[in-house]
């Protein structure tokens, strides 16, 4: 049988088809590397002290999408698209910046990724909702990284973030 192409997926079409050519597929799970990248983030301390939060919702987003890097394959709806990449340790020096998110959020946030030309930090918190962090601001990107990875391939408009 041929699988219908007009099936329900989990992502859109756009973004499921650059998932999938970014090499991730249903069921990818590389707790190990996510296990090597909660490791190091819980070891590394910044000069001033600060430390990175490390908790289920990121592990399982660093299991199930890092290392992939992302390419958009459409124009943007409202924004270009940019290329994602996958890999919390884009963050590694930036525990005070995500701990100063996280207060203002009054949640813990860890790194997820960046964009690829690192305009932008992608970053996650504990309960599974995404931003981004670049030089204009912190942006909203969806309540969980499905939504947060169609924003970002769609070239949808985030949200941006007020200050408290």
């Amino acid at each position: 049988m041929h699988p219908d192409r007009t099936s329900t997926t989990r992502f859109p079409v756009p973004v499921d088809a650059a998932l999938r050519a970014a090499g991730w597929q249903p069921g990818r799970w590389d707790i190990k590397q996510a296990e090597i990248w909660a490791d190091t983030l819980r070891e590394h301390t910044s000069p001033a002290g600060h430390r990175h939060a490390v908790f289920p919702a990121a592990v399982e987003a660093w299991a199930e999408f890092g290392g992939l890097t992302i390419t958009p394959t459409g124009p943007g709806r409202q924004i270009a698209p940019s290329t994602l990449h996958i890999d919390p340790l884009h963050g590694l020096h930036l525990a005070r910046t995500l701990a100063d998110l996280g207060r203002a959020l009054d949640s813990e946030v860890a790194p997820l990724g960046a964009e690829a030309d690192d305009r932008a930090l992608l970053a996650i918190d504990a309960e599974g909702r995404v931003y981004a962090l670049d030089h204009t601001g912190d942006w909203y990107l969806g309540p969980d990284i499905d939504q947060a990875l169609g924003t970002l391939t769609s070239g949808t408009e985030p949200t941006r973030l007020t200050a408290g």
